[in-house]
């Protein structure tokens, strides 16, 4: 898991547009990195509509979103039409992306105990290190709260 002030994994996967994304291509902008549980559920649509709908003031700041989940590439592509998303969700089924950034832990759902992805950001710098995160996140202000955390040029 990358620290604070460190640089991130270089991993790469592929979105649900069937194309292969890079993270350290990514260098020389903001990148907002989202993980979430699945696609077309409740919590996850409503992050993924706060993220599409804060979207132009991201771009204003140099900043480009990446919504991570262990869904397949269809379910992507079908969630990402479906909600307009302007950015890319990327499918980590084997879950590299997951395990680089520590987001699967045991959770509790209806008295059961399963693995599953914790809602985390984690924002990433221009020259590719860690700048901040946000781990078990609550949906409602949290888009606003990552758009905040980048400077204003």
């Amino acid at each position: 898991m990358p620290e604070l002030g460190k640089k991130v994994p270089k991993l790469h996967g592929v979105t649900g547009d069937g194309s292969t994304l890079k993270l350290d291509s990514l260098k020389g902008q903001w990148v907002v990195l989202y993980f979430y549980p699945k696609d077309s559920t409740p919590g996850c649509t409503s992050e993924a509509q706060d993220f599409r709908d804060l979207y132009p003031k991201f771009q204003k700041r140099h900043a480009e979103i990446i919504g991570v989940s262990r869904d397949s590439v269809k379910s992507h592509a079908n969630f990402a039409s479906k909600q307009e998303l302007p950015f890319p969700l990327l499918s980590d089924a084997d879950e590299a992306w997951c395990q680089a950034f520590d987001v699967i832990h045991e959770k509790v759902l209806y008295g059961k105990r399963h693995m599953g992805v914790v809602r985390s950001t984690f924002l990433i710098d221009p020259d590719g290190k860690l700048a901040a995160q946000w781990r078990g996140v609550k949906v409602p202000g949290h888009a606003q709260a990552v758009l905040d955390a980048i400077p204003a040029r």
